[in-house]
Parts: structure tokens; C-alpha cells; sequence
């Protein structure tokens, strides 16, 4: 069984003060959880306060983003071992604000996969199409292009520590949602996929999560079905009540394994 994970992407959000406040509000909510792995992601700034108040929770901490050299003349930049260093456990990478806004490609993308596994760190791999991508039928060549190169010189090995992080980016940040059957089928697409990249026992391990305007209200029909392992969530991940309840999701019976592609 693939343990249900809920990460919490800060974005652009909160001052250490006000990291410092979500956060205790979080640990005590969330005390009680053991059935869900919790991770959140804070702004480069807060990082070594929220590691702090974190340490021997239940919560984890991811940044949510870095670059892939360790050290050397790259002004302004955050490598893989300063974040471990740091106290985080998991790098959110490939989001889809970094390609559309920062101009990241794929290879770019796929080193800092590797630099955050060097490290000893946890990916959170991101992949997705755009609404003129899905009209254009071109759904499935995006999601195999992105997770292929994405993936390209990890082993099968390391492939315990990466998750991947399905966001349909016409749902990002737009209030819409992919429907639980149409998440599903990209999900089950996405197993298909590792398998062959990989193997059946990658495939089945690896748990991919369902990222794009996660609610209270929709996070249940989304963890209903089998192929989703959990959620990367945007705006309602800076509320302690709505993250609250995200992780404290519904735990219905899930629905039958769809068959892999």
C-alpha cells in the first residue's frame, strides 16, 4: 500500500512570522495523523524556521525549488546539500510556474532531479499539460515527453524517493478541477508509463499526486480512486482549517485498480 501523501506549496506566501504561525497551528491540528505523510513548503526565507519547529513531527518540510550545481559562481541560487542541510526532506521541481514563468526546460528539470537525489533528498516531480495542449489532443505525448526526460539516468533504485506530482495547468490557481475520472485516467496513464520506464514493482511503489485547485471539498472523490496517492496543494495550503482538513480527507474504500496502459 502506497502511503497517502498531502504536500502544501507556500508558493509566494508568508513572512517567517507568519510561517512561524501556520506552522504551530498545523502541529496541532495535525497531531493526530499517522495515516497521511504531511509536507509543506515554505518560502527560501523561512525554511531553517519552519525545519526548526518541525523537527520530531509529524510534518515535513519541502523547498520549492533549486538549482542543480552544489556550490560554485551562481549568484542568487540554492543547491540540493545547502537544502539538506537546511533540515528539508523533499524538493518541489518541475512546477509548472517554473516552466511557464522561468523558461524551465525538461533536461534543466531533470538535473535537479538528479542533484536533489545526490543529496539525499526526495523530488516531488511535476508534470502536466496546458488546456490548448489537452484540446489539441496532445495530453498524453506531454505527460510521456515531460516524465521521460524527467526521469532520464534515474534508477530504478532511487525511484523510491521521487513522487510525482500530476497539475493540469489549466487548473492551477483557477478555482477549475479536473474531474476525479479524468485525473484517474492521467494517473493511470502515468503508472503505465513508470512501468515501462521501469518495472511493475516501480510502477506500483511510486505515488503520484493530483495538484491543481485541491479543496476540502473535492479532495475525497479525488483519493477515491486508486491511482491517486495523494495531493500537492496551492492556495488552500495557507490555511491551517483547509490544509487541516485536505489531510484529514475521507477514507473510503478505493475504487479497483484501473488496468495499466
Amino acid at each position: 500500500m502506497r502511503k497517502p501523501l498531502i504536500a502544501g506549496n507556500w508558493k509566494l506566501h508568508k513572512t517567517i512570522a507568519q510561517a512561524t504561525e501556520l506552522v504551530n497551528s498545523l502541529l496541532e491540528k495535525l497531531a493526530d495523523v499517522k495515516d497521511v505523510e504531511i509536507v509543506v513548503a515554505p518560502v527560501f526565507t523561512a525554511l531553517p524556521s519552519v525545519c526548526r519547529q518541525s523537527q520530531n513531527s509529524a510534518i515535513m518540510v519541502a523547498a520549492q525549488n533549486c538549482y542543480p550545481q552544489t556550490e560554485g559562481a551562481f549568484t542568487g541560487e540554492v543547491s540540493a546539500p545547502l537544502l539538506a542541510d537546511c533540515g528539508c526532506r523533499y524538493v518541489i521541481l518541475g512546477h509548472s510556474e517554473r516552466r511557464q514563468l522561468f523558461d524551465e526546460q525538461d533536461e534543466f528539470i531533470n538535473e535537479k532531479v538528479l542533484s536533489v537525489l545526490a543529496a539525499g533528498l526526495r523530488p516531488i516531480l511535476c508534470i502536466g499539460e496546458t488546456l490548448e495542449q489537452r484540446d489539441s489532443g496532445e495530453l498524453f505525448e506531454v505527460i510521456a515527453y515531460q516524465l521521460r526526460f524527467g526521469l532520464a539516468e534515474v534508477t530504478a533504485e532511487q525511484m523510491t524517493d521521487v513522487v510525482i506530482a500530476y497539475e493540469p495547468v489549466w487548473a492551477i490557481g483557477t478555482g477549475k478541477t479536473a474531474t476525479s475520472e479524468e485525473a484517474a485516467e492521467v494517473h493511470a496513464y502515468i503508472r503505465g508509463l513508470l512501468q515501462g520506464l521501469f518495472d511493475h514493482e516501480v510502477a506500483e511503489q511510486t505515488r503520484i499526486l493530483y495538484g491543481g485547485s485541491v479543496k476540502p471539498g473535492n479532495i475525497g472523490e479525488l483519493m477515491a480512486e486508486a491511482d491517486i496517492d495523494g495531493a500537492l496543494v496551492g492556495g488552500a495550503s495557507l490555511n491551517a482549517e483547509d490544509f487541516s482538513a485536505i489531510v484529514h480527507f475521507p477514507k473510503p474504500l478505493r475504487m479497483s485498480n484501473t488496468p495499466l496502459p
